[in-house]
């Protein structure tokens, strides 16, 4: 069976908590989609970790971790994880890297700080990754797939052709030193010999568990409204954030994917520039952030903090209808406790009309909150692990999100660590 695991919003859902808990019944994880431009925070018994690349079932010894071909895969940083998980006591993962995925050369990185430089204040606030470079090349098909690492004369040859293109760009339009491909080449070599342990034909080996009927958990990275079709374009990612994308990105047949986890905070954050109807600022903001998360709501990968806002109805019920949910999983709800009131967007005016539909970019630009108050629980709810023990409000909150985003919360998180969380008989499930 495989399991899908995705995010509803901006991305900082806290999907990583829920894969690590949901890794537990697992065979096999597969990061499908993304590269190290985003993390995925994790809490358990070997502490507190940010992954960026690696899946977050690495911490059961039972499980194979796979990066998949639809992954922006960059070597010296993959390998870096894996030795500092391994410095903290974490055993060493079964790790596979399909030999189709594609790799972040160092002048995407490069180019990404470039562009972001040249733009100023038009930006689009990158993390400097190198991952709209990385995917650019991968589908004007310049890039470099694993399996080129392993022959010389192949890897040469499409380096010369590639930095005749690369380098009048960085001469021209960036102004920077010219890139030399006698260097590039060395690096490469270098590249090839750390992964070599890892590589394989993916699609093949998860052709074999399926006949095996081993369960199978797809990562997916940051959210909905950061997919480049479906989301808050241009302000989105470079690869689609989306369940279905997870059967390309990892080599399998898409019916296989039959439960789908979307993941819902309980109330909205996001890094970066776009659109976000719902966000709150100044002190209100400053509260919720520092009291959000485990240790505060800033980006596992920058360290830039995330802003802030009171959770989404209208987004969130899109989110969840773009990636096929068949269950949502609800997380830092006990973050909300000190609240009187606790404020739901519930629609977006726009024009004078008010719509609980999620518009195209342009129309979403001009639209303002409608909010509903609702009462606070005003207590601490860590540590209750059934569903009709928490209190009467808290209960009623949660209720009233899923009424009006009309998909079942199945799992409600309570605390950072894999344990902290509360299975619900939702009456939407059937």
């Amino acid at each position: 069976m495989v399991k899908a695991v995705v995010g509803a919003n901006w991305g900082d859902e806290g999907k990583g908590k829920i894969t690590d808990m949901l890794a537990r019944e697992a065979d096999i994880i597969i990061r499908y989609q993304g590269g190290a431009n985003a993390g995925h925070t994790i809490v358990n018994n070997y502490g507190k970790f940010a992954l960026h690349t690696l899946p977050s079932g690495v911490f059961y010894g039972h499980t194979t971790s796979i990066i998949g071909n639809g992954v922006a895969l960059n070597i010296p940083l993959l390998i870096k994880e894996i030795e500092g998980l391994v410095e903290r006591g974490v055993p060493k993962p079964k790790l596979l890297v399909s030999d189709r995925c594609q790799i972040v050369m160092p002048y995407h990185i490069l180019f990404d700080a470039y562009e972001e430089e040249r733009l100023a204040g038009k930006a689009f606030g990158s993390t400097k990754s190198g991952i709209a470079p990385f995917y650019s090349d991968k589908y004007a098909k310049i890039g470099f797939q694993v399996s080129e690492l392993f022959d010389d004369a192949v890897l040469k040859e499409k380096l010369e052709r590639v930095l005749v293109q690369k380098n009048v760009l960085i001469e021209h339009l960036y102004h920077k030193p010219a890139l030399d491909a006698g260097e590039l080449l060395k690096t490469l070599q270098e590249y090839r010999d750390m992964i070599a342990p890892y590589v394989c034909d993916v699609s093949a080996f998860l052709a074999q568990a399926l006949k095996e009927n081993k369960t199978i958990l797809l990562e997916g990275q940051l959210g909905t409204l950061k997919d480049p079709d479906h989301g808050i374009y241009p302000m989105v990612t470079s690869s689609s954030t989306l369940a279905g994308y997870g059967a390309i990105g990892a080599g399998l047949p898409p019916y296989e994917i039959r439960q789908i986890v979307t993941v819902c905070k309980a109330y909205s954050s996001a890094v970066g520039a776009g659109a976000f109807v719902s966000e709150i600022f100044g002190d209100e903001a400053d509260e919720l952030r520092r009291r959000g998360g485990d240790g505060g709501e800033y980006d596992a990968t920058t360290g830039r903090p995330r802003r802030m806002g009171w959770f989404d109805c209208v987004a969130s019920k899109y989110g969840c209808r773009l990636q096929g949910t068949t269950d949502v999983a609800f997380t830092v709800l006990d973050v909300l406790g000190y609240l009187d009131e606790i404020p739901v967007c519930v629609g977006y005016e726009i024009d004078g009309e008010v719509t609980t539909d999620f518009p195209v970019t342009v129309k979403l630009e001009k639209a303002k909150p409608v909010l509903k108050n609702l009462p606070g629980w005003k207590c601490e709810i860590r540590g209750i692990k059934k569903f009709e023990d928490l209190p009467e409000n808290c209960r009623r909150y949660v209720e009233f999100v899923e009424e009006q985003i009309g998909f079942p919360i199945t799992m409600i998180s309570n605390g950072p660590s894999r344990d902290d969380i509360i299975y619900r008989e939702s009456p939407l499930k059937k």
